[in-house]
């Protein structure tokens, strides 16, 4: 992968790590991160896990061509900041990074999230049977990461 955006360096220690997917869950999810950094005086990592199935079309793409990992890279990495971007913006003395990583969701998370002080991850709210045979990112971050997790459920205040 070299070359392209695939920074899953643990983020910096102390820090704060938000998965975010685009979803109102993932926004949510940010609120809640931000609302927090400000007063623990943390930065806050924004990550966002693509393939090439998920990501946008880079600005160069014609059918027929295909465009490099790193176009695609880009066009994730614009698409992340145009949507987590407006919510960082309401809290202007929070720290913010943002890494787009060419993995899935569940190592991008756990790599990146090593060393930090949270990693905090939206809930698609799925209750009783259907989460527990279908699994879920969340749960398992909850399992596997070397830090706490907060996993914020839809309708809880920021």
């Amino acid at each position: 992968m070299s070359g392209i955006d695939a920074d899953q360096s643990p983020a910096p220690t102390g820090s704060i790590v938000v998965g975010h997917d685009g979803s109102d869950y993932a926004n949510h999810a940010l609120a809640v991160a931000l609302d927090l950094a400000g007063p623990l005086g943390a930065s806050v990592v924004v990550v966002r896990a693509w393939s090439i199935d998920t990501a946008p079309r880079p600005a160069d793409w014609k059918f027929g061509y295909v465009s490099p990992l790193t176009d695609y890279a880009g066009a994730v990495r614009e698409k992340l900041e145009a949507d987590a971007g407006p919510i960082a913006a309401q809290h202007p003395g929070v720290p913010v990074e943002y890494r787009a990583a060419y993995a899935t969701p569940l190592s991008c998370l756990i790599s990146v999230s090593r060393g930090a002080r949270m990693l905090v991850v939206g809930s698609r709210g799925r209750g009783g049977l259907a989460g527990m045979l279908l699994g879920s990112v969340s749960e398992q971050c909850v399992r596997h990461a070397d830090c706490p997790v907060l996993v914020v459920r839809p309708g809880v205040p920021a």
